[in-house]
């Protein structure tokens, strides 16, 4: 968290996840879990929460 957008995926996909998806604050997604997926809450280019699946 704080990182900004760009640099949060490159070091998630660094680290091994396979999918990372950034997302706008409130937006409306799917909750189906997906192993090896990493989502991020991205506020004015600054990841403000993470989660996996």
């Amino acid at each position: 968290m704080g990182l900004d957008a760009a640099g949060a995926e490159r070091l998630a996909r660094e680290r091994g996840w396979t999918t990372v998806r950034a997302l706008a604050p409130g937006s409306i997604i799917t909750m189906e879990y997906l192993a090896g997926r990493l989502n991020f809450e991205v506020d004015k280019d600054t990841v403000i929460r993470c989660w996996k699946g």
